[in-house]
């Protein structure tokens, strides 16, 4: 648990402040660029060379490498973790995520980022993804503190026809696609990484910078993989790219990230020639593990991690990311300081010199301090999840990590990932094809005097080595029992030490702090469907069907439902 020196340096890190607007007082834009389910090894600065992401991979050798960046391992709750700050615990949304059909989503008494840097004078920008829910349009962007919403609701959709196919229910396969609270069909039949970029660059190029800066939060759909009927898609061009993976499905993922990668490349230029980029700040990451096997599978890859998306294990919960501003006392460099989503709010307002409010209650922690200066030895917990439905749980304070119980009946549980022998060609001139980016080079003018980078020192420490297995380790079998792991030394979750500490006072001090928490914990928010929800019913439409049913739109979709009542009772009768 926590000492008293361990606390005097998280006050110490937490306390250091750097006066946050530049010296002609003007505001950082913030710029967030989400990938969706993408794999912890899919970015090449990890070692992989399956394919490369050279445009990922130059942001992160120029800025610096968030190597324990940690998000809850599904959709919904990894957004209102970003967005509010808090524990998905904390707010109700801790099971599962947002089904299209369900009429719930992020509390309305919750205070988003959006809202916070509104306030504080940004213009605030979601380009894609919601997925925090849109039954009632006071759940939606627009009305939940974003100036600007261009993208889609729900879940996912076809990355060419904006439709999304609910597996399972009888609904019509309905159009999700908004520019701000209108339907859009504007951008049919074209590819919706493309789309999302092209209105990335639009907003950067007319944004006046002078007037208000710059809140974007770019909330990509590549690589999730779309409707079962046809999940993986890709530009053709950009999947002939890949034909030395013999694998079908993971050609097409290879072409959807490497899509994914140029969008970084075409925003950071696009920073740059409006001269924006030198008072902005970029992140980049994942907003869960990549789904290798099972539900959504794209043969995503959390190599050398133990599980994947929805699991309570690293390759679910740990994403890379990177950071760059040119604040940073120093550039091209690991921070090892275990980071949460939901810091990334803290953290960015104290960047903004936005003061929080305490009323927010906010479980994140602002380490912006600690991301300037690289400090890295802020210890600190993250309450992973605790679902009682399921149920598990799946904790971490300093180097301890507590798993009991787990998801999907352990389907999820083992290392799903290995490296297969096919490499990108362009492996072998790897650096010169890094620096030769736009990126690289945009980056590299604003650097100044810092010393040079080292491409291959920071791939290797930025590479995960799992521990070598000893005759003495014991396995984790989590629905029989608890299992502790020392993650600084056990990074790949393989040795279970619950044995060696579960007569002492560690583990008794962290079952009364679980127990806390949950007892603590807000009901999750889920509620069942509602098939007024259909698309057939709203001019095969996803909206927000409570409020049209409120204005009379209901009737038809009532009356048909008892139409088909009355008709099943005749043909049982007959």
């Amino acid at each position: 648990m926590r000492t008293p020196f361990r606390l005097l340096t998280l006050i110490l890190a937490l306390t250091i402040t750097n006066g946050q607007d530049d010296d002609e007082g003007r505001k950082p834009n913030i710029i967030i660029i989400m990938a969706d389910d993408l794999g912890f090894d899919d970015v090449s600065f990890r070692g992989s060379n399956r394919f490369l992401t050279p445009n990922i991979d130059a942001l992160a050798y120029n800025g610096v490498i968030i190597n324990q960046l940690y998000t809850p391992a599904m959709c919904t709750p990894s957004r209102a973790a970003l967005l509010t700050g808090k524990y998905p615990i904390n707010t109700g949304m801790q099971q599962y995520v947002i089904v299209n059909d369900q009429p719930w989503g992020l509390p309305l008494n919750e205070t988003t980022i959006a809202q916070i840097f509104r306030e504080s004078g940004y213009h605030t920008n979601l380009l894609g993804k919601w997925h925090l829910g849109m039954s009632q349009r006071n759940f939606t962007p627009t009305e939940r503190g974003f100036d600007h919403h261009l993208g889609y609701l729900g879940a996912y959709v076809d990355y060419y026809d904006q439709t999304y196919k609910q597996n399972g229910k009888p609904y019509a396969r309905g159009h999700d696609f908004r520019n701000d609270l209108k339907v859009s069909h504007n951008h049919m039949g074209h590819y919706m990484t493309d789309v999302l970029t092209d209105a990335a660059v639009q907003l950067i190029e007319s944004h006046n910078a002078t007037a208000q800066p710059l809140f974007l939060l770019l909330s990509h759909l590549a690589p999730h993989a779309a409707n079962v009927d046809d999940p993986m898609q890709a530009p053709t061009e950009e999947l002939s790219q890949f034909e030395y993976i013999t694998n079908m499905t993971e050609r097409y993922y290879a072409a959807m990230v490497s899509r994914l990668d140029k969008s970084v490349g075409r925003v950071i230029d696009a920073l740059a020639r409006q001269q924006l980029l030198e008072q902005s700040i970029v992140l980049f990451l994942s907003d869960n593990g990549g789904p290798t096997v099972g539900e959504h599978s794209t043969t995503a890859s959390n190599y050398p991690l133990r599980g994947q998306k929805h699991s309570p294990w690293e390759g679910g919960l740990r994403s890379s990311a990177a950071i760059w501003s040119k604040r940073f006392s120093r550039l091209g460099r690991v921070w090892k300081q275990r980071f949460y989503i939901g810091d990334i709010l803290p953290t960015l307002a104290e960047a903004a010199g936005i003061q929080l409010k305490d009323s927010l209650q906010l479980d994140g922690l602002n380490l912006w301090p600690a991301l300037m200066y690289d400090y890295g030895s802020v210890e600190r917990e993250i309450v992973h999840n605790i679902d009682e439905s399921v149920p598990y749980v799946s904790y971490v304070d300093g180097r301890w990590k507590i798993v009991n119980g787990t998801t999907n009946n352990g389907e999820y549980d083992g290392w799903l990932s290995v490296r297969r022998n096919e490499s990108d060609p362009r492996a072998d001139h790897y650096e010169e094809l890094i620096r030769n980016t736009s990126v690289w080079q945009q980056l590299e003018l604003l650097r100044g005097d810092l010393p040079s980078i080292n491409i291959t020192s920071l791939r290797e420490e930025a590479t995960v080595k799992c521990r070598q297995p000893d005759p003495d380790d014991r396995p984790c079998l989590p629905l029989e029992g608890p299992c502790i792991f020392d993650m600084d030394e056990d990074p790949c979750e393989q040795n279970n030490i619950y044995e060696k500490l579960r007569d002492g006072r560690l583990l008794a001090d962290y079952l009364a702090r679980l127990e806390k928490i949950r007892k603590n914990a807000r009901p999750p928010g889920n509620k069942p469907a509602d098939p007024n929800c259909d698309p057939r019913y709203y001019h095969n439409e996803w909206t927000w069907w409570q409020d049209e049913r409120s204005t009379g739109a209901s009737l038809l979709p009532t009356i048909f439902q008892y139409l088909l009542v009355i008709l099943s009772s005749l043909c049982l009768v007959y």
